[in-house]
């Protein structure tokens, strides 16, 4: 009985090797390890989005409430706030574009694992 193994090469391609050691549940186990990645970089985009958003509520909580103070009269809070809302948008950012890239290599992997091992197919679809 030999089944096919997705094996990781030099230039970080997968590729289908033959291994008759190898047995269904050690496939299904490695679908499920990336499956279980794939569900930790959905947790992480997630929380980017929300570290993201909070910048976008408190400046527009300020651009709402602007006619009730003079800009100058707080400038020495609003440059450091200013400063924290721009580290968190680009915190969010990069949160969300590593989320993302990380599911399409999960999203790649599952494809070629599918390829390998046509009995997962019909789980993963």
């Amino acid at each position: 009985m030999s089944e096919n193994i997705l094996s990781k090469s030099n230039q970080d391609k997968f590729t289908c090797t033959e291994d008759s050691i190898d047995a269904d549940a050690i496939i299904i186990n490695e679908a499920q390890l990336i499956l279980a990645e794939k569900r930790t970089s959905l947790a992480a985009m997630r929380t980017g989005i929300a570290v993201f958003a909070l910048p976008l509520t408190v400046l527009g909580l300020l651009i709402a409430t602007s006619k009730y103070y003079n800009i100058l009269h707080v400038l020495h809070l609003i440059i450091p706030l200013g400063i924290m809302l721009t580290a968190l948008i680009i915190l969010g950012t990069y949160l969300v574009i590593r989320s993302l890239r990380n599911i399409h290599h999960y999203d790649q992997m599952l494809t070629q694992l599918k390829a390998c091992h046509s009995k997962l197919s019909r789980f993963l679809d």
